[in-house]
């Protein structure tokens, strides 16, 4: 099983490695002014190839995040909070695609100051998640 942990916590750096640049790349796309085409597209392509990378390694964050809590006698509140705070952390990537479909359609209408703070989020989920696994303070 230490395997399986390390291997899951690789897969879950690695997640969310994606996780924090995706959205820093939104707050580009929303700045890149209409005239410039080729700086929009070079931003497309990052954003598109970053999100269809990072996706499977995420689907293999939460399997092996559940294998381990199925292989385990994980019990207590804190397991179900961090449970809940992943199922929104897969929103949030789900989320990440479809601000990307967004973009590629041209029909993004935010500004690049809510995508500064969109980009927050999975910083906050890292660090609760962490307490809960770590303290397991309930």
């Amino acid at each position: 099983m230490l395997w399986l942990k390390a291997f899951h916590i690789f897969l879950v750096v690695s997640w969310f490695a994606g996780l924090f640049y995706l959205p820093r790349i939104f707050v580009n796309l929303a700045m890149v002014p209409a005239e410039s085409a080729a700086e929009r597209e070079r931003l497309l392509v990052m954003a598109r190839k970053l999100y269809k990378f990072v996706t499977p390694i995420g689907a293999l964050a939460v399997a092996t995040g559940l294998w381990l809590w199925l292989g385990f006698d994980f019990h207590g509140g804190w397991l179900h909070a961090k449970t809940t705070l992943v199922a929104g952390l897969v929103g949030y990537h789900l989320y990440c695609g479809r601000l990307l479909a967004t973009f590629v359609a041209g029909r993004n209408e935010r500004p690049h100051v809510w995508y500064r703070f969109f980009n927050e989020v999975p910083v906050l989920v890292l660090l609760a998640v962490c307490i809960l696994v770590v303290v397991k303070p309930f």
